[in-house]
């Protein structure tokens, strides 16, 4: 509930030090690290844009049942953040129409599946072509790196793994960025605007290894992200249409890269 401390004997100091852990836990981490690497690359000889960030790489080259397993376990283990908000949201207040707490407080469940997949996949048609020709401009004009989207080899489970790997940033960043931040802030007092510059800024940099296009880019995402969030009061949506941009964006760099002239490679 906005406003409101989520428990009694909840204080706004430990719902501050809560907020902090969880982002330190998760992408706030992401963050610092994204930063560290960008540094390294403006300090690295060449521009940007000659310089390759890769998403999806292979573990362990030439072992594809070891590279596998360490396929499955970074995605699960990526995920343990959001288990963790799951469950200090269950100690939150749950009214009648979500009964029963948890990541249902903030519209991550199953109680509203088309409505849910039908907006999720209008905002991905709408922020896809757009932040593709961005990705692009951004590049030519060397404000960012050459975006890898996979390098995984060419082994049968490497389309369900591209498409594991989407699911698990969408729900990740989504559940985490959004949902559980704008919450936690508004017990906190902050103002709207504050809010979302703030969810906003976070998503930017842990994109910001892939340049300074990756990090306004994904800002600009986050900011219409929280909109959408306050007007519906859901994550479901948002975790669908960012579930498919990036399962797009992974399937499609593997099966396009090489073959088209646009799409730049490393």
């Amino acid at each position: 509930m906005a406003g409101t401390l989520p428990a009694e004997g909840v204080g706004r100091k430990t719902l501050r030090s809560e907020t902090v852990i969880v982002l330190a836990l998760s992408l706030g981490a992401s963050g610092v690290s994204a930063l560290i690497s960008f540094i390294g690359s403006l300090t690295r000889p060449g521009g940007l844009k000659d310089q390759a960030a890769t998403l999806n790489g292979s573990y362990a080259p030439g072992r594809p049942w070891l590279d596998l397993a360490w396929q499955l376990f970074g995605i699960a283990t990526a995920l343990v953040p959001v288990v963790l908000v799951a469950h200090l949201l269950t100690r939150e207040p749950a009214g009648p129409a979500r009964e029963g707490g948890g990541l249902r407080l903030i519209g991550f469940d199953r109680s509203r599946p088309w409505p849910d997949l039908g907006r999720g996949a209008l905002v991905a048609a709408g922020i896809g072509s757009a932040g593709l020709a961005f990705y692009l401009a951004a590049r030519q004009t060397g404000a960012n790196l050459t975006v890898v989207p996979e390098a995984l080899p060419d082994v049968w489970w490497k389309y369900p793994v591209l498409i594991l790997s989407a699911v698990q940033n969408s729900v990740l960043e989504e559940v985490v960025v959004v949902g559980y931040l704008l919450r936690r802030l508004d017990q906190l007092g902050w103002t709207p605007m504050a809010a979302l510059v703030t969810s906003a800024v976070l998503r930017g940099s842990y994109h910001l290894y892939q340049g300074i296009g990756g990090f306004i880019g994904n800002m600009v995402m986050g900011a219409v992200f929280v909109l959408l969030y306050r007007r519906w009061g859901r994550v479901g949506p948002l975790v669908v249409a960012h579930a498919l941009l990036d399962i797009v964006a992974f399937v499609g760099y593997a099966l396009l890269a090489g073959r088209v002239g646009w799409l730049p490679t490393a």
